[in-house]
């Protein structure tokens, strides 16, 4: 997907906001009518922009469904921006006769996920399919925020001696959608992390402009598709440095970990749908993760590596037994149509 989209997409689409290659784009508008100014005199706001496509199957799972899929993994994208997320859009595409009960379950499940998101679908499209040209459901969702403090958030403020902060235990998301395929016979607790995660990011802006140090924050990222490692990956070839994190550090719920051995899956490159990864100055970092855990979607916090010099464009990480081994960026995926 990585070599796709720069290969391919950029290509075609290039300009100087998609070149960035971030979840979302970043970008000011003028207006008259808003109360900030900007250098030129007319009044600016910072604004947020992001879209998704959600072809997850199953389209049920424990801890979600694919309409709150849709409206978190959106939401998200913009809160790792420093968003408040204001606004959605909601396109679907459904496959002729699928059941008007699951869709009435599907849209209840958007309508919670928004109000808890303080988020608001406006527009949105419906088509419908021949039997056979589609798989159930599509969801398409586009999502509007503002940047109202003066944060910059991107992968390229990523400096040798920043923290690596995790929000959470990882590949919750992924296992959970693998056995409720039910290509194996497992029986687990393990249910879907997927949340809004915008209430926790403004919690941890708040905490640094508090501080005086929010300039500290650097680059937020959720590690959705290819997991905790490609993310990284992602970060260390943007910036142009090492990061190197510790395994013992990275909380992994032992259910998950064992299915993932079953499974044949890494936990590092497994897809998370409601954890958040911070790049912040040292300085910062344990008053931040101490705020983080204040919130429900941040209480298992945790500073997990740390951002060098060299070797540039590379993750590594120190195992349990005291080595260090390159971790690489997901060649192919392990679980297609996870989110």
């Amino acid at each position: 997907m990585h070599e796709l989209i720069e290969g391919l997409f950029l290509e075609y689409f290039r300009n100087p906001l998609l070149e960035r290659l971030e979840d979302q784009a970043v970008f000011e508008i003028a207006s008259n009518s808003l109360s900030s100014q900007s250098s030129n005199g007319h009044a600016s706001a910072r604004l947020a922009y992001t879209t998704d496509s959600y072809v997850v199957s199953p389209i049920f799972f424990p801890g979600g469904d694919i309409g709150k899929l849709a409206i978190n993994g959106t939401v998200n994208d913009l809160a790792m921006s420093g968003a408040r997320p204001l606004y959605l859009s909601s396109g679907f595409i459904l496959e002729e006769g699928f059941p008007i009960e699951e869709l009435k379950t599907i849209l209840a499940s958007m309508r919670d996920a928004a109000a808890e998101a303080g988020v608001t679908i406006v527009t949105g499209d419906t088509k419908v399919v021949q039997k056979g040209s589609a798989d159930k459901i599509f969801i398409n969702t586009s999502g509007i925020g503002v940047i109202e403090p003066p944060l910059q958030l991107a992968a390229t403020r990523a400096q040798a001696g920043d923290k690596v902060i995790l929000s959470g235990t990882l590949g919750d998301h992924g296992t959970t959608i693998m056995i409720a395929r039910g290509e194996l016979e497992l029986e687990t607790d393990i249910a879907s992390d997927c949340a809004p995660l915008q209430s926790l990011v403004a919690e941890m802006i708040d905490e640094s402009n508090a501080r005086g140090q929010l300039d500290s924050l650097h680059c937020f990222r959720d590690p959705t598709r290819g997991g905790l490692a490609t993310t990284l990956n992602e970060i260390a070839l943007s910036a142009e440095v090492c990061i190197e994190i510790e395994e013992d550090l990275i909380p992994v719920r032992e259910e998950v970990r064992g299915a993932c051995e079953i499974l044949g899956l890494d936990p590092l490159y497994v897809a998370n749908e409601g954890k958040l990864v911070a790049i912040v100055s040292a300085d910062l970092a344990h008053a931040l993760v101490a705020r983080m855990k204040q919130n429900k979607y941040g209480a298992g916090a945790n500073i997990i590596g740390e951002v060098k010099a060299e070797p540039a464009g590379i993750v590594s990480m120190r195992t349990a037994f005291g080595g260090t081994r390159i971790v690489d960026m997901l060649v192919g995926e392990q679980l297609p149509r996870i989110c």
